[in-house]
């Protein structure tokens, strides 16, 4: 693998909140969710554009699970599929980014995605599941004429995934940093992994080998 130059390279902090952290139990936590900050930050040094996307959901959603509708079943609608338990609401701790990366208004592009009752995105970007309405992501990094795109955040099954396959799609080199993001279960992030790869990401162990491929 052979990184491109600076200027060229963008890195994207994707849902490094709270609420997929064991810091807040009854949300959605991810082991060791809490512990990718400091390789987000290093990361981020071999990039000129710093990227940010959070949960933003209402404790309304239409998706959110109950006693009689329990995570993972199905809910009906365009753009939800199943149920999760309330999470990510702005205000809660779930809400916040990790301590020490920084205040969402530092980010060179930020997106808050699945606002909306009844929709529930995973990727970064488009607000929707069929692809079709662009948070703005894509065209952005076109405008700053990036070629590659460094991905960590959480979790790696899910909207890590479905962000790196969305701008393979889009043509952009992808580089997903294990060592900076974390996954529901072993067998879903092995899974993911292997699909991103085999749609043309790279995957490394960390930022050191990034170092590596400017030698």
């Amino acid at each position: 693998m052979q990184l491109a130059a600076k200027d060229q390279v963008a890195s994207f902090d994707v849902d490094a909140q709270y609420t997929f952290t064991p810091r807040c139990p009854n949300e959605l936590p991810v082991p060791e969710g809490d512990t990718i900050a400091e390789e987000l930050n290093r990361q981020a040094q071999f990039a000129r554009i710093r990227l940010g996307s959070k949960d933003a959901h209402s404790p309304q959603a239409i998706w959110v699970s109950n006693e009689q509708q329990p995570p993972f079943s199905e809910v009906d609608g365009d753009n939800v599929d199943i149920r999760w338990p309330s999470h990510a609401v702005p205000g809660t701790k779930g809400f916040e980014f990790l301590a020490d990366l920084p205040h969402p208004s530092a980010y060179d592009f930020f997106v808050w995605k699945g606002v909306e009752l009844d929709m529930h995105p995973y990727g970064a970007c488009y607000h929707d599941l069929a692809e079709r309405l662009s948070t703005g992501v894509i065209e952005y990094l076109r405008a700053e004429h990036i070629s590659t795109v460094l991905i960590g955040g959480l979790a790696t099954d899910y909207c890590v995934r479905h962000t790196g396959l969305q701008l393979l799609k889009a043509g952009f080199s992808v580089i997903i940093n294990r060592a900076a993001t974390r996954g529901v279960a072993k067998d879903t992030t092995d899974a993911a992994l292997a699909e991103l790869s085999a749609h043309g990401a790279y995957l490394i162990d960390n930022c050191s080998q990034l170092e590596q491929a400017h030698d």
